[in-house]
């Protein structure tokens, strides 16, 4: 079942740009922590970045000062700008929804959305 939806994946040039969304309903987003993850073929799934309901924020040191994240409560929306796009950010990007105290990786997960940069 999924639980949030991803979306705003797409191919990019390096350098470019992309602006992911995270969609889900009331009761997921009230989970509090929402965290983008990546995985890249052949790779572990990577923490990029996380926000909670409140609007603190944590980023993977590889996408500091590139990627922001963001949270629109009204439409149950996480976005994740993404900007100087490497490729090395090719990855399928998820996101997660969890409680503050539930270990990392539980909670509710969206099927992913594929971000390729190449020329």
């Amino acid at each position: 079942q999924v639980q949030l939806v991803e979306s705003g994946g797409g191919l990019v040039q390096p350098g470019g740009s992309l602006r992911l969304s995270c969609a889900g309903s009331e009761i997921i987003f009230s989970f509090n922590t929402v965290t983008w993850y990546r995985q890249a073929p052949g790779k572990q799934r990577e923490l990029v970045a996380a926000t909670t309901i409140g609007g603190s924020t944590n980023y993977a040191d590889s996408v500091k000062g590139r990627f922001t994240i963001s949270r629109d409560n009204a439409k149950n929306t996480v976005y994740l700008q993404m900007n100087s796009l490497k490729p090395e950010d090719t990855a399928v990007y998820y996101c997660n929804a969890r409680r503050p105290g539930w270990p990392e990786g539980t909670g509710s997960w969206g099927q992913g959305t594929q971000v390729t940069v190449s020329s």
